[in-house]
C-alpha cells in the first residue's frame, strides 16, 4: 500500500476481488464481505446484501475503524470482524471474506481447529519459508452476536500473533494481508490446503 491509494483505487482493487472469488464459487448468493484499510486510517468495505461478483463503484463504502458508517451506507453486520483485525494488526491492509465450500466443510468435521503441516504450499502465506511449518488454523462457532464473536477472536490472537486466517463453522472464512493481492494468494492457498485435508479425511475413514 502506498500513498498513491484512494478509495477509488481500493473500490476498484475490491470489485476485481470479487469478481475473481466468485469465479472460485466462494460467495454464493450475496454472502461475504472484502475491506482495504487507507492510509489514514479509514476503512473501503463492502456494502450489505450485494453480490460481490457483480460489485460496482457504489457497493463500496467508507467507514472509520470503529466500523461507523462515513458515508450514509449501510457495512456488512460482519464490520466489526475487519476492524478487529485492523486493529490487532497494523501492517495489515486487507482484509476477505468469502463463504468457500471447503473452509463450511472442514468446520463441520475438524472441531476448534485444523492443522496444516509439511505442506509444501504453506509458503504462499506471508513469513513462511519452508514446508517444515505448522500452521493451525482456528475454527470458531458461529454467532450472530458479531461484538460476542469478535471478542472471541480477539482473544484468541492475543496469544496467537501468528495466526493467517480463521474459520467461522457452517459459515466461511477470515484472511488478511498487506495487500489486497497477497490476502487473495493466502486464500486461494489455503482453499487448496483445506481441500487436501478433507480428501484426507475421506481415504482414512475407508
Amino acid at each position: 500500500m502506498t500513498a498513491t491509494h484512494t478509495f477509488y483505487q481500493a473500490a476498484q482493487q475490491l470489485i476485481a476481488a470479487g469478481c475473481f472469488i466468485d469465479s472460485k464459487g466462494w460467495v454464493p448468493a450475496t454472502s461475504g464481505n472484502f475491506s482495504v484499510r487507507l492510509l489514514d486510517g479509514t476503512i473501503a468495505i463492502t456494502v450489505s446484501g450485494k453480490h460481490k461478483g457483480h460489485l460496482q463503484a457504489d457497493d463500496i463504502m467508507l467507514i472509520d475503524a470503529d466500523a461507523r458508517s462515513l458515508d450514509g451506507k449501510k457495512p456488512s453486520a460482519e464490520t466489526a470482524l475487519h476492524t478487529g483485525i485492523y486493529r490487532r494488526f497494523p501492517d495489515i491492509y486487507a482484509v476477505l471474506h468469502p463463504h468457500p465450500l471447503n473452509a463450511v466443510l472442514v468446520s463441520k468435521l475438524f472441531g476448534d481447529e485444523i492443522v496444516l503441516e509439511n505442506y509444501e504450499l504453506l509458503k504462499a502465506f506471508r513469513g513462511i519459508s519452508t514446508h517444515a511449518t505448522r500452521l493451525t488454523i482456528p475454527i470458531f462457532a458461529n454467532d450472530q452476536d458479531i461484538p460476542r464473536l469478535a471478542a472471541q477472536a480477539d482473544a484468541y490472537l492475543d496469544t496467537h500473533p501468528d495466526c493467517r486466517a480463521y474459520i467461522i463453522e457452517g459459515h466461511g472464512v477470515y484472511t488478511w494481508g498487506e495487500s489486497v493481492e497477497e490476502t487473495l494468494r493466502h486464500l486461494e492457498a489455503l482453499d487448496a490446503l483445506l481441500a487436501c485435508e478433507l480428501h484426507l479425511h475421506l481415504c482414512r475413514r475407508r
